[in-house]
């Protein structure tokens, strides 16, 4: 009994090795290239959808603020996870593609787009006041570039071999649950209580945007001029 206990506690502590490892990769603590492989599909799911959602909370401040920048003009929840799901549609293909090496786009080309992105849609809220039918195919070619970005993030890790797609889909389940979970606080914060305010807008919605748009006009000339 006190052998297979001990073996229990050895392959229990592997997997949580195995984990801390994909962690500091994801916060580009670890210089080395790590993969792993061969994971079963309980370990897979468990790994790659704490993975994802990590990326998001508290590792991925930009996607946190390109989310907090679509919340922001309309802050309903139907219509913003709308465009948090098409995101994510959008962000799965371009990762899946990067992922099996059928497309290789340069870090330091879609970095700068990225935080180019975040600040469209921030200086957006502060142009217009509606919610345009056309923001959700913005916000989808939008994914389209984020996804390559998360590629770039993903691929210090590595997918397992034997569960490749199992684990590509799960680390966007848990990417998609941190951006549920940024919007459902920002609206038990902010939207349930001030949205219908007359003063939401001039107070909350330009302000904060502002603040978002040069946030992301700073990450875009430090990613263009001093990259790495």
């Amino acid at each position: 009994m006190m052998i297979e206990e001990n073996k229990g506690v050895l392959i229990t502590r592997k997997k949580w090795i195995a984990f801390l490892l994909a962690v500091l990769a994801f916060a580009h603590v670890a210089s080395a290239h790590v993969v792993v492989n061969n994971l079963s599909k309980t370990d897979a799911i468990s790994m790659y959808l704490q993975l994802g959602y990590t990326h998001i909370l508290p590792l991925g401040f930009d996607h946190i603020l390109f989310i907090l920048s679509l919340f922001l003009l309309n802050p309903k929840l139907k219509p913003v996870i709308w465009q948090a799901t098409a995101f994510t549609v959008a962000h799965t293909i371009t990762l899946g593609l990067s992922m099996y090496g059928l497309i290789s786009p340069p870090s330091h080309i879609i970095e700068p787009i990225i935080s180019l992105s975040i600040m469209y849609v921030a200086l957006e809220n502060v142009i217009t006041d509606k919610l345009r039918p056309t923001r959700v195919a913005v916000v989808f070619m939008f994914g389209l570039i984020h996804g390559m970005g998360f590629a770039s993030a993903l691929s210090q890790l590595g997918l397992p071999k034997n569960q490749f797609f199992l684990s590509l889909i799960t680390f966007n389940v848990g990417v998609e649950l941190g951006q549920l979970t940024i919007i459902l606080a920002a609206w038990f914060l902010v939207g349930k209580w001030f949205s219908h305010k007359p003063w939401y807008r001039k107070r909350i919605v330009i302000p904060v945007s502002i603040i978002i748009a040069s946030i992301a006009l700073f990450w875009t000339i430090q990613r263009v001029f001093f990259p790495g």
